[in-house]
């Protein structure tokens, strides 16, 4: 299964979650998080750790990459060399380390884990999450894996994480109208000093949102900022689209809101005031200011 979703909505701690869980079940875990150079093992096959060690220490600049691929052979090896009834491999942010091109490749090679194991074994769990919209084509295209959405928080969950937050803190209704109900965009906001502001700009340079880019898609980013499926429309260029996914500032056709399609609670059909339509949405109402914001310099 690959999981993919908005920047910051909760897919690593899922999927952390789910190697604690799946662990406590008797499995043996391999938990990598390429990103950024971490793992988790749950095993009691000592060297799995220590390789998976040895692959995040390395100062080559290959790190990342190397991690990627151990956790498919040490997979393997649970299974053939020590003879593991029950396995998981969980990846987290894979497709940056690997790069987009093998990224279809790589799910390949986790899915030969269940289909042509090394020995025969009672269950395997192979869970990826990727933020990265433009990845979901290259693999969905396949049909390799099982393409599932996750979204940002509902409401509920979330004014359970607010309601934690020490100190002073704008309203609720404030809080979840700027974030859409993303943990990571609530923790930006409580260290700016709930100064709204300076993460939506901060925004405007991590997403790159220069002169250049505003002027050449200045009109459908215009239609786009007050009604996200205006994108949806059949004149929008589809360069447009995908450079919008690679930065990771929409999601593209969404999924039916069908709780079965989704993990967790998905959506609501439709919210203007998050910048959710029917079948685009922007990743969170703060990444459609950025958008906004950009329009209004140039």
């Amino acid at each position: 299964m690959v999981i993919f979703g908005p920047e910051g909505c909760g897919k690593s701690a899922f999927l952390r979650q789910a190697a604690e869980a799946l662990g406590e079940f008797g499995y043996d875990v391999v938990y990598v998080d390429a990103a950024h150079r971490d793992f988790v093992a749950y095993t009691d096959v000592a060297e799995v750790a220590r390789r998976l060690l040895d692959a995040a220490s390395d100062v080559s600049g290959l790190g990342q990459l190397k991690l990627a691929y151990l956790a498919v052979d040490l997979a393997k090896e649970l299974i053939g060399r020590w003879g593991k009834k029950k396995v998981a491999v969980l990846v987290d942010e894979v497709f940056q380390a690997v790069g987009l091109d093998k990224a279809g490749i790589y799910v390949k090679s986790l899915l030969n884990l269940i289909e042509y194991p090394p020995r025969s074994y009672e269950k395997i769990v192979v869970i990826v999450v990727t933020s990265e919209g433009v990845t979901r084509e290259e693999i969905g295209r396949h049909l390799w894996a099982e393409l599932r959405p996750m979204w940002n928080m509902p409401r509920e969950g979330f004014r359970q994480l607010y309601d934690k937050i020490p100190g002073p803190k704008p309203p609720f209704e404030e809080v979840w109208r700027w974030t859409g109900g993303n943990p990571r965009m609530l923790g930006r906001l409580y260290s700016s000093g709930w100064a709204v502001g300076r993460v939506v700009e901060d925004v405007v340079r991590e997403k790159r949102l220069t002169a250049g880019f505003v002027v050449k898609w200045r009109k459908w980013l215009e239609e786009a900022v007050e009604d996200p499926e205006a994108l949806w429309a059949g004149d929008v260029p589809e360069e447009l689209i995908k450079e919008l996914e690679a930065r990771n500032l929409i999601v593209y056709n969404m999924y039916d809101r069908d709780p079965y399609f989704w993990i967790d609670q998905p959506p609501p059909e439709r919210d203007p005031e998050l910048g959710i339509g029917k079948n685009v949405a922007w990743q969170t109402p703060i990444h459609r200011e950025a958008v906004r914001r950009a329009l209004e310099k140039v």
